[in-house]
């Protein structure tokens, strides 16, 4: 299994240490997820860190929906775990929320309409990789120009980390949340 995507572990080359160094950690420990991208200083650096900045044109509760609905769309439990336990307290999802992210359709009833709309956009572009004119209409409607680039970056930023999560077989973190039953 020399040629199996696993987290690193310590000690790092120095390159890899310096670019860790700038994703999140609590009390030194990195997710495994970023240690597995450390398997590549060039994916370290360019994959994701452009995106977990705090200048998003997008509140937290909207990246949070786009994040959570894509991981949960690609069965990834350890990244949508991980989001569940570090943002959905303040993204303010309730607990039916946090468990309709795993259902097929959307519960119009859980959500605002543009809520509702942005989860069955998401849900379309993780299954054919567009918008109808009706959804794109809508979707141009709701979104700037800006906040609808940051929500297809979000979008496919997460297949790729989900793509990772699966294929690296990661267990969920001690703190992650499960898929609902």
């Amino acid at each position: 299994m020399a040629n199996s995507l696993r987290p690193l572990k310590e000690p790092y080359p120095t390159d890899i240490a310096e670019a860790l160094a700038h994703y999140p950690a609590q009390d030194g420990y990195v997710l495994s997820l970023f240690r597995t991208f450390a398997n590549s200083l060039r994916f370290l650096k360019k994959a994701v860190p452009n995106l977990l900045d705090r200048d998003s044109p997008l509140p937290l509760r909207i990246r949070a929906i786009v994040i959570l609905r894509t991981t949960a769309n690609r069965n990834c439990e350890y990244e949508w775990g991980v989001h569940i336990a570090i943002f959905a307290k303040a993204a303010k999802l309730t607990p039916p929320q946090v468990a309709a992210m795993r259902d097929a359709g959307v519960d119009v009833a859980l959500w605002s309409a543009q809520e509702a709309s942005l989860i069955q956009a998401i849900d379309d572009l993780c299954e054919t990789g567009g918008l109808s004119d009706a959804m794109l209409t809508r979707f141009e409607a709701d979104w700037t120009l800006e906040q609808q680039l940051e929500i297809l970056a979000l979008c496919g930023t997460y297949h790729t980390v989900s793509f990772v999560a699966n294929v690296a077989r990661l267990p969920g973190e001690a703190f992650g949340a499960r898929f609902p039953v």
